[in-house]
């Protein structure tokens, strides 16, 4: 046992003094709050293009729809507009005019045209066509200036007077939806979905990024012939088992030192977003996390890291070689990808079969099922079930990998097979 925990402390104070860990361990949290601290900045400033004026409407309608969209646009530029910037067509035939504003969108002269015809009144579409498509905002202004005049248009056909059918149009009604727990109101939906979003991210991330450290400091060992003499001294178990924890140790460390520093950065965001003018930011808070929940996403994460870091230093035991490296990590690497990329449709379906499914798979478990637990409340049966088969798949995983480590070591020339590896591990 004693040597066990010299491996563990040698594996940790090795990796922790290194001067790279502590400029990430410092510089991560900086980033990162500046990246998203620059998102919400950007977000908040995004317009419409000073230009979107400079559009041309195609009026096929016959009742005069183009001249109720055209100040709608006009009014939402930048500075001082004219109605006149934008061009209104009545087209009686819509092909020829519909392929002179196509041309004059070609030559620079416009930024884009805009088509309605029958089926807009008939509320099932308009089309654009131009140079700021790619703009998300330009659209959807565009979008909302027809559909708005669409519905003043229906309003005054049905006999409201048109200053009413006005302010109807302008009412001001958002939705604010709260999660809610055994607890009682748990914050926004909107603010855990981010959350959960950026829990699955950092464990994918740590898994990522400490699982490849144990393989290259496992084939490091082999190919410079110091595992040799080191398991001369300490048993191949003893000595994965060690690497395992010592280095999943320093993640712990840095992930916990990450959200201290993101959590005095969520406080201080107020003052430091109104200095780029943003406000209204204090009103977000994170959702709210009880001890035993935060206990048990730190259980997940200690079993997952356990689960991939063995079968990573599997790997790194059976090559010699950085190229074969990368090959021979690929099946474990794509388990992880494959499990990141679940992340959206679980999150727009927490409590469907995918999720639930998921949640009881061994490499897929220690991202899906924190994630599931941040946005909605998971039962306690199905969350301790999640952890039981995770414990035993990560049993299972240090057994195999211990076995493939004790004779991989050891072994030096081409990349074995894998009825070579099966033979190690009867042998073991």
């Amino acid at each position: 046992m004693r040597k066990f925990w010299v491996v563990v402390a040698r594996e940790y104070l090795e990796r922790v003094r290194s001067r790279w860990f502590l400029v990430a361990t410092i510089l991560g949290p900086v980033v990162f709050g500046g990246i998203s601290i620059g998102q919400i900045v950007l977000t908040e400033h995004a317009q419409t293009s000073p230009d979107l004026s400079n559009i041309v409407i195609v009026d096929a309608t016959g009742v005069g729809l183009g001249a109720r969209v055209r100040p709608r646009l006009a009014g939402s530029l930048w500075g001082d507009t004219s109605v006149a910037d934008v061009r209104l067509v009545t087209a009686a035939a819509l092909p020829a005019a519909e392929s002179t504003a196509l041309h004059e969108v070609m030559r620079r002269e416009r930024i884009g045209y805009l088509v309605l015809d029958d089926s807009t009144l008939a509320g099932v579409r308009a089309r654009y066509s131009g140079w700021n498509t790619p703009s998300p905002a330009d659209v959807e202004h565009i979008n909302r200036a027809v559909r708005d005049a669409l519905f003043r248009y229906r309003l005054e056909g049905a006999g409201l007077d048109p200053v009413r059918a006005e302010t109807i149009l302008r009412l001001p009604l958002t939705i604010e939806a709260d999660r809610v727990t055994d607890a009682g109101h748990a914050g926004s939906g909107l603010v855990s979905a981010a959350f959960g979003y950026v829990v699955a991210f950092v464990l994918y991330m740590m898994i990522v990024l400490y699982g490849q450290t144990i393989l290259r400091g496992v084939m490091e060992e082999k190919t410079t012939r110091v595992a040799e003499v080191v398991v001369a001294s300490v048993p191949s178990d003893t000595l994965l088992a060690g690497k395992v924890l010592g280095v999943g140790g320093v993640a712990l460390t840095q992930e916990f030192v990450w959200i201290a520093a993101s959590l005095g950065i969520f406080a201080a965001r107020g003052p430091i977003l109104a200095y780029f003018g943003v406000y209204g930011a204090g009103e977000i808070a994170l959702p709210t996390i009880t001890l035993g929940a935060g206990i048990t996403l730190v259980l997940f994460f200690v079993l997952g890291f356990m689960f991939y870091a063995s079968l990573f230093a599997a790997v790194g035991s059976m090559v010699s070689s950085p190229e074969d490296a990368q090959q021979a990590a690929l099946p474990v690497t794509l388990l992880l990808v494959s499990t990141i990329a679940l992340v959206v449709p679980v999150l727009l379906a927490p409590s469907g079969g995918l999720a639930r499914a998921m949640s009881w798979i061994p490499f897929s478990a220690p991202i899906i099922m924190p994630l599931r637990m941040t946005v909605m409340q998971v039962p306690w049966p199905e969350v301790a079930g999640s952890l039981v088969v995770l414990a035993l798949a990560c049993v299972g995983a240090v057994w195999v990998a211990s076995r493939i480590y004790r004779v991989g070591l050891l072994m030096y020339g081409k990349r074995p097979s894998l009825r070579e590896v099966a033979r190690w591990i009867r042998a073991a």
